[in-house]
């Protein structure tokens, strides 16, 4: 399906700077429409049909990116903030035109793997709380867990607000003073993993998630990094 749309709008979009800029570029007869010098950075180019070229740079036009950030502590899963570092912060220049948002949130002192994506549709089958999407976490607790927690955790915990959790697979990777574990839940209740630990006596010490839906974390990314999906890792979160 094709698209028209304003020569300023694709180039800004695609991180080639403020409209401003691109018509400066213009002026500089730096862009070119189908081999064409374009002088005017407000006409309408066609993103399937039109070869658009910002000195030898071809630029191919995407409405919709969607990155996988390996989110650090001490970053907040938000656009802007006047207090904290966002995950806004953490990108380079060049995606600032896709208007990128978090897919959910971690908090502040959570890291693993966050989405940020322009894609609304996306973000809402991600989030809706009738698609039961599975997230999992590695996890530290201070602590023994134990089987009787497993088993807590298959048949659901009480929160502090009086809200029983939808059943959660829980795995013992090491039980000890500090246990590891992973947990994997169906829903998205605020602080929701320390809240379960808190609900069996427990506490969590550090948090991390490593999967959403079928997605896993890339753990090539170190923290603060990111990239873009691929189109197999797009596909898993249909």
């Amino acid at each position: 399906m094709t698209k028209a749309i304003r020569l300023d709008k694709m180039l800004s979009h695609m991180g080639y700077g403020s409209r401003r800029e691109i018509k400066k570029l213009c002026k500089e007869g730096l862009i070119t429409v189908d081999g064409k010098t374009i002088a005017d950075s407000s006409v309408h180019v066609n993103t399937d049909e039109h070869e658009v070229k910002v000195g030898l740079e071809r630029v191919i036009y995407r409405e919709f990116m969607c990155l996988m950030l390996s989110k650090p502590s001490g970053v907040i899963s938000a656009t802007e903030d006047n207090r904290h570092k966002t995950v806004i912060d953490l990108l380079d220049k060049k995606y600032m035109g896709f208007n990128l948002f978090p897919v959910g949130r971690l908090d502040i002192d959570t890291e693993g793997l966050l989405l940020l994506t322009n894609d609304g549709q996306l973000a809402h089958r991600l989030l809706s709380p009738k698609k039961h999407i599975p997230k999992t976490y590695y996890a530290k607790i201070e602590g023994r867990v134990t089987q009787e927690d497993e088993e807590s955790f298959k048949r659901g915990v009480i929160l502090d607000d009086g809200y029983k959790t939808l059943p959660a697979e829980l795995e013992i990777l090491k039980s000890d003073n500090i246990s590891e574990i992973q947990l994997t839940i169906y829903e998205g209740k605020y602080h929701q993993v320390k809240r379960m630990f808190e609900a069996v006596n427990k506490k969590v010490i550090y948090l991390k998630r490593i999967l959403m839906g079928n997605l896993m974390l890339d753990e090539k990314l170190a923290l603060g990094e990111y990239r873009e999906l691929n189109t197999d890792e797009l596909q898993l979160l249909n």
